[in-house]
């Protein structure tokens, strides 16, 4: 069985790695020129790194990646900490990762001949026995299935489903990544932190052994609406719009390098009615994109991939929408609740934080199962 994959991101190449280990003939196309440092950290959380371990990936994504102690919530301004949780306590590691070093142990992982870079898709033809891809320089290529992993701005659904109807959030986001070793006694805890305000949230978390810090700042603001994640931001923006933080925060702000810093604003968009035509069908950001709000966007990718390429194997690619759709759907509604329990402070000040401080003062092991269904869910026997 020959697979076209287009897009060589995480969940295109997770499910490469899940067709040929089922000894499907596979081929992926990326518009890139190279595979390089494009993004920024990202949380593979345990459900994700269940088929990490299936694969036999996993040792290789902690050794480049970073296993945080805590999932921790924090006041914004005086870093009170509303409730932790245990980060390694659902079954399987939780890691923090680079982008670009997934890329590269997934990249790695796969046979030499299997990435064609600098091919951009323009559109798909299919009939009953087959379906094809077409690209830019006027090249095309048939296998017998085509897998859509091209993205939030994805060809592949554009054509099968038409153009989509993204909503503003009325969202900004900031993203930089600063060496650990310039912070100094300010640096972040070794967790993963949500650090919480009015109308404004921040993330933090270390990369690569803890060498690099993670920034990640969502600001409710409605003058900007690029939805990109490689538009450059300035500082003094970001600057002004975290002033008067935590310590902690602010330090890692002033240390960010101008060069490295970016911004894009934030887009909702809805359950898809379909997710395969024929003999195309799609996964991750092409199909649900995630608000950041959850850090699932690239576990459910990564759960996609390894479904879907069961599902192929079976052949029963049928079954791949039903079996995903009601869980992509939950993350995502449950990333855009999010946005409001972050900067829930709005309207009722201080006190709208006090149940979730309860919550993890009186019954910390209560908090820590809601993130069950999440967390200690495992594709790899879904089916």
């Amino acid at each position: 069985m020959k697979i076209l994959i287009a897009g060589a991101g995480i969940g295109g190449l997770t499910a490469a790695l899940c067709c040929t280990r089922r000894g499907m003939d596979v081929q992926v196309f990326e518009k890139a020129p190279e595979l390089s440092e494009v993004g920024a950290g990202i949380q593979i959380s345990p459900n994700a790194m269940r088929v990490f371990q299936k694969l036999g990936l996993d040792k290789a994504i902690i050794a480049k990646g970073f296993v945080p102690g805590k999932l921790e919530a924090r006041m914004g301004q005086s870093g009170r900490v509303l409730f932790a949780i245990g980060a390694q306590s659902y079954g399987a590691p939780y890691v923090h990762i680079h982008r670009a070093d997934l890329i590269e142990i997934l990249s790695a992982a796969l046979p030499k001949d299997v990435i064609r870079l600098g091919k951009t898709v323009t559109g798909y033809e299919q009939s009953n026995d087959d379906a094809s891809l077409t690209f830019a320089d006027g090249t095309n290529v048939s296998g017998d299935y085509l897998i859509g992993a091209d993205g939030i701005h994805s060809i592949i659904r554009a054509q099968m489903i038409g153009p989509s109807q993204p909503r503003f959030t009325g969202n900004l986001a900031w993203r930089a990544i600063v060496p650990t070793e310039r912070l100094g006694d300010l640096t972040p805890d070794p967790n993963a932190t949500v650090w919480m305000s009015d109308k404004s949230h921040v993330v933090t978390y270390r990369l690569r052994g803890g060498a690099l810090t993670n920034f990640v700042g969502i600001v409710e603001r409605d003058d900007w609406q690029q939805e990109s994640w490689t538009e450059r931001g300035d500082l003094s923006d970001l600057k002004s719009d975290f002033k008067n933080w935590h310590p902690i925060i602010e330090n890692v702000i002033q240390n960010i390098d101008p060069d490295d810093l970016f911004k894009w604003a934030l887009f909702d968009r809805g359950p898809l009615p379909r997710w395969t035509a024929g003999r195309v069908t799609m996964l991750g950001d092409a199909v649900h994109p995630m608000l950041p709000f959850m850090a699932q966007g690239a576990a459910m990718a990564i759960e996609d991939g390894y479904v879907l390429a069961d599902c192929l194997a079976r052949g029963k690619l049928d079954e791949y929408h039903r079996l995903r759709l009601a869980r992509t759907s939950r993350i995502q509604a449950q990333s855009r609740a999010n946005m409001t329990t972050f900067h829930r402070s709005r309207g009722l000040g201080r006190l709208s934080y006090v149940p979730m401080w309860l919550a993890g003062r009186i019954a910390p092991p209560l908090v820590s199962r809601r993130f069950n269904w999440i967390y200690g869910f495992d594709a790899t026997k879904q089916i």
